[in-house]
């Protein structure tokens, strides 16, 4: 088994743009035609474009390289990455309730991140927890179309939880670039 700390050869899918992740004419993120019109629009376009980009960081790889471990003492990884968002998006939903909070989905603190082990059935249930949340989240947030309008126990405004998931989501593919360059030596745009 190799470790993080051995030097991956870096490489790029990109035929056309080596430097790239993928050629423009395959990358899914780019989208013919106008951009999008407004202000929820554009969040939601950004949210969509990051929540694609990490699964694309993602891509091609088995249980093991997705539970690899960045650097001791970090418990960072793939897997952990996408358990942690989906801890993340049912935690936003607490931001917009006023009822009680809903339970961890992990546990304990940090349970998202030392949980990741490399084990298909933790990586299925990963990607299932992430999509499931996605939606709920999304679904909540759609009841408040009005950006300005502050929900939940303290009183948010939507366009600060929109631009946060935003924030999030663009944060972690940093992250998520840097480890499938330790992984595999893949490099992305």
């Amino acid at each position: 088994m190799r470790r993080m700390i051995d030097q991956p050869a870096r490489w790029s899918q990109a035929t056309v743009y080596p430097d790239m992740w993928a050629d423009p004419d395959d990358d899914p993120r780019n989208k013919d035609g106008a951009s999008p019109e407004g202000e929820p629009a554009t969040l939601l376009d950004f949210l969509t474009g990051y929540r694609m980009t990490l699964r694309m960081k993602c891509e091609g790889l088995d249980a093991e390289r997705l539970a690899r471990r960045s650097v001791p003492p970090s418990t960072l990884s793939l897997l952990g990455l996408v358990r942690h968002l989906a801890e993340v998006e049912r935690d936003w939903r607490n931001w917009i309730t006023d009822g009680d909070p809903l339970p961890k989905l992990y546990g304990e603190k940090d349970a998202d991140f030392n949980g990741a082990v490399a084990e298909q059935a933790v990586v299925d249930a990963a990607y299932a927890d992430l999509e499931r949340e996605q939606a709920a989240t999304d679904a909540a947030l759609a009841e408040h179309p009005d950006l300005g309008e502050r929900v939940g126990k303290d009183q948010v405004a939507v366009r600060e939880l929109m631009v946060h998931r935003i924030e999030e989501y663009a944060r972690h593919c940093g992250h998520a670039d840097l480890l499938r360059e330790c992984v595999d030596g893949r490099v992305g745009q």
